[in-house]
């Protein structure tokens, strides 16, 4: 069964990730406990508001070989294939590069021994340079052509240079591997002087931190097409809510009808008593009318989803996989049961009222067969928190402690937990089931935690 991962993001965001195969269908399922304190409800944080600015949804090609960049060589050649093939092949190269340079930078940055820490560098360094030699070894002479391979090369080469400048700030402090240090540093300071004399950037903007790092974004976008896939959303019951709408409209319309024919009836003159009458009639349709709107709306909508994403292939504009969304508040007694006994599971203190919010995700594989060399497609989901911390209280507490005779005090910040259920459902409705508590306070994601160990029901 696929693995299926939470973690935290950046600051105040998590992801969940998973891989999809051809012709795959699978479910996620997030349930939220946000204990009152903090103020999240229906009333304060509606759930379309928050999807459409703290939900973000990403699918691309995926390789298991992280470690080892995918290698597609006939991009070395403008012979062989279209524009567009030179394109995607040179895209899926430079792509797959920077995803297992990022993901061995880390593993390698988790070693706190120097005798570990250093070798596996060089290594990670050497494999590097080979790839980026293997990149450069052919420049095509198409202007076109030439453009793609630039921005390419001139991405990759900056990023292998922050990465290893960041490996080499987290560095064990040893004076024993000076010899693997310099190499280190011999390898950043020659991708910035080839950078420089192929004149990739301007003097201005790398005069500027801000204008060489948008720079960068940009071109780590380009290189990302025909590899992540557009999307489109699309709002569904749109025609529902329109029909609601209206039905609601006709009835209260009907019933005002009614009042202002008995109104005339008992006023045979226009008088200001039937005018302040009409006037009220009328500022009362305007008061019920979207009240009683909204509740039937909830009441009808419940259970059903809300949003489609489609993802498409950048370059032939093929479908290649749909999200269909559910978000929606629920009540203690709609969780399922397995789900409740999770949250059942913690200490009793912990046990605080709570809004719950339900997120549910089902993807669908379209293709039966990716690109050559991609057997996966990887979908990730980025949560982000800021909504639900925003009526917090700020500053920090102090904590005082008697030592003798003397008093001593030391700040404390507050802080405040999200437990979250999270349940993955494959194409055989085999299910994964874990429960995690993420701590945070007004800034970011102090720690996640995985309270349960993974399950198969």
């Amino acid at each position: 069964m696929n693995k299926i991962n939470l973690i935290q993001d950046e600051g105040l965001s998590i992801k969940v990730s998973y891989q999809l195969l051809p012709s795959d269908q699978q479910r996620l399922d997030l349930y939220f406990s946000l204990p009152d304190e903090m103020g999240i409800s229906p009333k304060t944080l509606e759930e379309n508001h928050y999807f459409h600015n703290s939900i973000q949804s990403h699918s691309a090609y995926y390789s298991g070989q992280l470690h080892l960049p995918l290698i597609r060589s006939r991009f070395i050649s403008q012979q062989k294939g279209e524009q567009s093939d030179y394109r995607l092949n040179l895209n899926l190269f430079s792509y797959q590069i920077r995803i297992a340079l990022d993901t061995d930078i880390k593993q390698v940055i988790k070693l706190k021994e120097g005798k570990v820490f250093y070798p596996q560098a060089i290594v990670l360094a050497e494999q590097i340079y080979g790839l980026l030699k293997k990149l450069r070894r052919y420049t095509p002479p198409d202007q076109k052509l030439r453009a793609y391979f630039e921005n390419a090369d001139n991405y990759l080469s900056w990023q292998v240079e922050q990465s290893f400048l960041k490996l080499l700030s987290r560095a064990p402090k040893s004076t024993d591997f000076t010899s693997e240090r310099n190499f280190l540093f011999t390898l950043c300071r020659s991708e910035n002087e080839y950078r420089e004399m192929n004149q990739y950037n301007s003097q201005i903007t790398l005069a500027d931190p801000n204008r060489i790092t948008n720079k960068m974004r940009l071109l780590q976008r380009l290189i990302e097409y025909g590899v992540v896939f557009q999307k489109e959303i699309k709002s569904l019951n749109t025609n529902l809510k329109r029909m609601v709408r209206g039905t609601v409209t006709a009835i209260i319309m009907t019933f005002v009808m009614v009042l202002v024919l008995n109104a005339r009836t008992n006023f045979t003159e226009v008088t200001i008593a039937l005018v302040g009458m009409l006037g009220v009639i009328y500022g009362l349709r305007e008061i019920f009318k979207e009240d009683i709107t909204r509740i039937i709306w909830r009441i009808i909508q419940k259970g059903l989803p809300k949003w489609r994403i489609v993802y498409s292939h950048s370059v032939n504009k093929s479908r290649v996989a749909s999200q269909t969304i559910w978000l929606e508040y629920i009540r203690n007694k709609d969780l399922p049961k397995q789900v409740d006994k999770l949250f059942q599971t913690r200490r009793q203190q912990n046990k605080q009222a709570a809004q719950l919010l339900h997120f549910r995700s089902e993807s669908k594989v379209n293709e039966k067969s990716f690109l050559h060399g991609y057997d996966e497609i990887q979908q990730r989901i980025y949560f982000n928190l800021t909504p639900f911390i925003r009526f917090l209280k700020k500053g920090e507490g102090r904590l005082y402690s008697l030592d003798s005779s003397k008093i001593t005090k030391q700040a404390v910040e507050r802080r405040y937990q999200i437990n979250v259920v999270l349940m993955h459902t494959d194409k055989q409705e085999l299910q994964q089931m874990q429960r995690f508590k993420i701590t945070l306070n007004r800034s970011n994601i102090v720690n996640i935690e995985a309270i349960q160990s993974e399950e198969d029901i």
